[in-house]
């Protein structure tokens, strides 16, 4: 943009040119531009090239100032801003310059000005000029933020360096004291360039500077630096698994070079038409190799700008109460706690001896929305060790929780990536990192398409009974992709080595290899075959085999693909092809065997047998794993009060049964506490028995908790912890199964998992006088699939018709799940 002030400084020009300007030197630094830019000179690289170039334009302005006698006393400067003012002179750039003057006669500077101008001009070198004072440098700087950051990077080229220096360091101090209150504007002036100009990485012609993760963003990581808020260039053990940022940096202003050097003009939009000549001038291979090398850079500087902003905002002071008060230190998780609005490591987490540690940092992160510091991931890249295979069940599940979080898993897996770490979890990853597509209909990198499916494949995980196995799915699906050959293939073989370290059992393994094999079957078959063929639909089920839950997670994974793809994959004449395809062979395929519930452990008998309420805690399958039995007499209202108990108390339930022996209710929960040890058994019989004799409202407590703001009780003299909120969770579905008797029905629920869920819901059945006679809870990471083997005295007798019974307790049961019910009708199945 020309910065120009009004009146003879920068508007007395002639319109004739003056005779004693002589513009034959601006003609020879054109022709010498000339000569650096043309085909035998092509051992310049990008770099040397940007250095000559300097060298040449500061040569030239030095040999001009003095010629026209802007010397050190003579009241005059010549200022560079913009890419000559950062030494990034890049071929066909604008010069942008400033001539200072201290309050020199109009007809002189106007004089000077011409002697500097007219010779560029002649010359047709494209020039962003102003004339100003000091005091008008400054206030030009303070009145538009676009002119104050560029005047951040100002140097001086020639002239009085006591003149030049009053307002570079005018302009940086007058920036660091103005910008708490101007930040806000900062930000919005940011998200205006993002939002005009779209991200680096995920645009076929990206723009270099102005997109997000482009230079631009290097310039606002050095004026957060220049504020005294945010580190220049962060420390190299927060780099990205191919480089630094510098290396971003570096590769960005590389491909910009060459891309003014080819087009033979100012450009910063990276057309196709030129890519490929780019990436053989930079000696990395074809198109898709530079697409490559601009997603790494770019979403490198992306993380560490989104890093700078949240430190720059915590650095700020606090104005009115705020300034008071200190922000807490809130619980989210063993070793992890909420502070200033970002997930850190508590005081005493010693990530060198806790491997788990890395995720459950990204299943607090995902699941309250709150983004990991960088001192944090910086810590847990340089300490935190290598999980050992397999996988121990609880890191597994803090996995799910995090790809079940919607779409905030996908920020939190980016970070993790950019750091190293999500490579360390899964070094399969490397080969689709920043892979760009093929098929135009991509609009991602082949690694962000699959954190997207996995993003969209959690509002569909209660349309399934396995939404462990689909989000595991949508995660690995392309994972075959950038080795050669057929990536579903390829796949297959890497979603069996994953499965085997992840620690599943091998027929979970077996299940998530055929859904990565056959992730293209449906969709395939669907659009290209005769569904009327009998030899069609058996095909597939011929592939799949007679498993009915494979082909709902198939058919949930070809919607999560489609719809994680771009848009316009996914429409209503797709989804009914394929509706139609997996209701056809269902048809074929063998039903699915009833629930029905676990045995009894006979140590468990052996309690029941001496009356009593009996609380038994003992160490579970891993750490912070923890079983607890719970025996009493059996009795209407017991298990909600048992499942409240165990929630009041922050443990959470990861599955469960329930089962009752002559008179006797014996229920085990497999649990993990919140944060910290588990209270004593002792205490959790207490309390139990309180809840029993009515002298505990479990239930109440529990509200006046959610009201307060704490998933979990914290002891005294700690916060309350965060609450986490799952973005977007799967809508909740009831299905229904007829018993083996009259009266008992078999009811499903599956949902998003919130605290103290499995209370609420054993609560609405004994509201509405229904005996549990048997129960299995089941927590997959973020998910609940909870099954209900239930009496309804009023179906026994036969006086109540079973339908209404049936609605009265779905609406029941869906006034207390995390999300309403979905439109359409509710599922029945049996």
């Amino acid at each position: 943009m020309t910065e120009q002030t009004p009146g003879p400084a920068s508007g007395s020009f002639s319109a004739k040119e003056p005779e004693a300007v002589c513009s034959k030197p601006a003609r020879d630094l054109v022709a010498a531009t000339e000569r650096l830019l043309a085909g035998g000179a092509r051992q310049l690289d990008a770099a040397s090239l940007r250095y000559a170039l300097l060298d040449l334009h500061e040569l030239w302005l030095n040999t001009k100032a003095a010629e026209i006698g802007i010397t050190p006393v003579s009241g005059f400067s010549i200022v560079a801003t913009g890419g000559l003012g950062r030494g990034e002179l890049v071929p066909h750039s604008d010069l942008d310059l400033m001539l200072l003057h201290d309050g020199m006669p109009t007809e002189l500077v106007g004089r000077i000005a011409e002697q500097l101008w007219y010779p560029l001009w002649d010359a047709n070198i494209r020039i962003d000029h102003s004339v100003r004072t000091v005091a008008e440098a400054l206030a030009v700087a303070d009145a538009d933020i676009a002119a104050g950051l560029a005047m951040l990077e100002a140097r001086h080229i020639a002239g009085d360096a006591d003149l030049s220096a009053l307002v570079i360091d005018g302009a940086r101090r007058h920036w660091r004291t103005t910008i708490a209150s101007r930040f806000d504007e900062l930000i919005d002036h940011t998200r205006a360039r993002w939002e005009r100009s779209g991200q680096i990485a995920h645009r076929a012609e990206p723009d270099l500077k102005c997109g997000r993760g482009g230079l631009r963003d290097v310039q606002l990581l050095n004026a957060l630096a220049i504020a005294q808020l945010a580190d220049g260039y962060p420390s190299s053990s927060l780099a990205s698994p191919t480089g630094t940022l510098g290396d971003a940096h570096l590769a960005l202003l590389d491909v910009r070079t060459e891309l003014h050097r080819i087009a033979g003009r100012g450009r910063d939009l990276l057309q196709a038409q030129y890519a490929d000549e780019i990436a053989a001038a930079l000696r990395i291979g074809d198109r898709f190799d530079l697409a490559r090398l601009l997603s790494d850079a770019a979403r490198t500087v992306s993380y560490y700008v989104d890093s700078g902003l949240r430190t720059a905002a915590n650095a700020l002071p606090r104005r009115g109460f705020a300034a008071l008060r200190r922000p807490l230190r809130r619980p989210l998780d063993e070793g992890v706690v909420e502070y200033a609005g970002e997930v850190i490591l508590a005081r005493d987490a010693r990530p060198a001896r806790d491997p788990g540690l890395i995720l459950r940092v990204a299943a607090a992160s995902a699941t309250t929305g709150l983004p990991i510091a960088a001192s944090t991931l910086s810590r847990l890249a340089a300490t935190a060790p290598e999980l050992r295979a397999p996988w121990p069940r609880p890191a597994l599940n803090d996995l799910l929780v995090l790809l079940g979080a919607g779409p905030a898993a996908v920020g939190t897996i980016e970070a993790l990536d950019r750091t190293g770490l999500w490579g360390r979890l899964f070094p399969e990853w490397g080969a689709v990192r920043d892979l760009p597509p093929r098929d135009i209909v991509h609009v991602w990198t082949v690694d962000r398409h699959l954190t997207e499916t996995v993003a969209q494949a959690s509002a569909l995980t209660t349309r399934v009974s396995r939404p462990d196995l689909l989000l595991l799915g949508a995660l690995l699906h392309d994972i075959g992709k950038g080795r050669g050959g057929d990536h579903s293939v390829i796949g297959a073989e890497l979603a069996a080595q994953i499965g085997a370290r992840l620690g599943l059992w091998p027929s979970d393994i077996d299940i998530l290899v055929k859904l990565v094999r056959h992730h293209l079957l449906l969709v395939r078959t669907a659009t290209r075959r005769d569904l009327d063929d009998p030899r069609t639909i058996e095909s597939v089920v011929d592939a799949l085999g007679p498993d009915p839950v494979l082909l709902d997670l198939l058919h949930a994974l070809v919607e999560a693909d489609s719809l994680a793809t771009g848009p316009g994959v996914w429409g209503e004449w797709k989804a009914a092809l394929i509706g139609d395809l997996v209701r056809r062979c269902r048809l074929v395929m063998a039903g699915e065997p009833l629930p029905h519930p676990d045995p009894i452990d006979p140590q468990h008998l052996s309690l029941a047998a001496r009356g009593g309420v009996h609380v038994e805690l003992v160490p579970g399958d891993g750490p912070h794993i923890y079983q607890v039995t719970l025996v009493a007499p059996d009795r209407r209202g017991l298990l909600s009060k048992a499942a409240g108990v165990l929630a009041l108390n922050s443990l959470r339930v990861h599955s469960a049964s329930v089962n009752s022996h002559h008179g006797s209710a014996i229920n085990t929960f497999v649990v993990s506490p919140h944060f910290g040890a588990p209270p004593a058994a002792n205490l959790l019989r207490q309390q139990l028995i309180l809840a029993l004799d009515g002298d505990l409202d479990v239930l109440a407590a529990l509200e006046r908790r959610d009201h307060d703001g704490a998933p979990g009780s914290h002891r005294p003299g700690e916060p309350a912890a965060a609450v986490p909120v799952i973005a977007a969770p799967a809508p909740p579905r009831v299905l229904w199964f007829d018993g083996s008797a009259p009266g008992e029905l078999v009811v499903q629920i599956r949902a998003a998992d919130r605290p103290g869920l499995l209370a609420r819901l054993t609560a609405v059945f004994e509201r509405d006088g229904v005996d549990i006679a048997w129960a299995k809870v089941t927590t997959l990471g973020a998910a609940v699939v909870d099954v209900f083997g239930i009496v309804v005295p009023a179906l026994t007798g036969g006086t109540a018709d079973p339908a209404a019974v049936r609605g009265e307790l779905e609406h029941d049961l869906y006034a207390v799940l995390p999300t309403p019910p979905p439109a359409e009708p509710v599922e029945r199945a049996g």
